[in-house]
């Protein structure tokens, strides 16, 4: 086994929990206006969108954090993630000022969705609860 891999597969859960934590306790904190953006990219049912969001967002970054069920929470990340990325960032559909900024931001997604595939191919690493759970 390569040396690397389990404080490396450590690193990424923490910096992919980096990410969607903090962006789901920010939907918490500013529900009102995560229900009107949601609305504004005309998706139905934004009250129900935003609460789904919170917790994919929440308690997805807790279990990456600490290592429980990350096959399937990277999964469910990584569609979520994908979804998102088609609804928020569609630069193809954008005035010509917002292509760039919209396409950086559904490229940094995309990138985002191919290390949550990693960690669902390649699991959690030692460090994890996933790893306790079946030692």
């Amino acid at each position: 086994m390569n040396a690397l891999q389990n404080p490396l597969a450590l690193v990424s859960r923490l910096l992919l929990a980096a990410l969607f934590l903090p962006a789901g306790i920010g939907k918490i904190t500013g529900f009102e206006g995560t229900v009107g953006y949601i609305a504004s990219v005309g998706l139905p049912l934004a009250t129900l969108g935003a609460v789904a969001a919170i917790v994919v967002e929440v308690l997805g970054g807790l279990a990456l954090l600490v290592g429980f069920g990350t096959r399937w929470v990277a999964l469910v990340l990584a569609l979520f993630t994908l979804i998102a990325s088609f609804f928020f960032h569609n630069y193809w559909s954008v005035p010509a000022e917002q292509q760039f900024m919209q396409q950086l931001l559904f490229m940094k997604n995309v990138g985002v969705t191919g290390g949550l595939l990693a960690l669902a191919a390649f699991g959690a690493g030692a460090f994890s609860l996933d790893a306790r759970r079946t030692n």
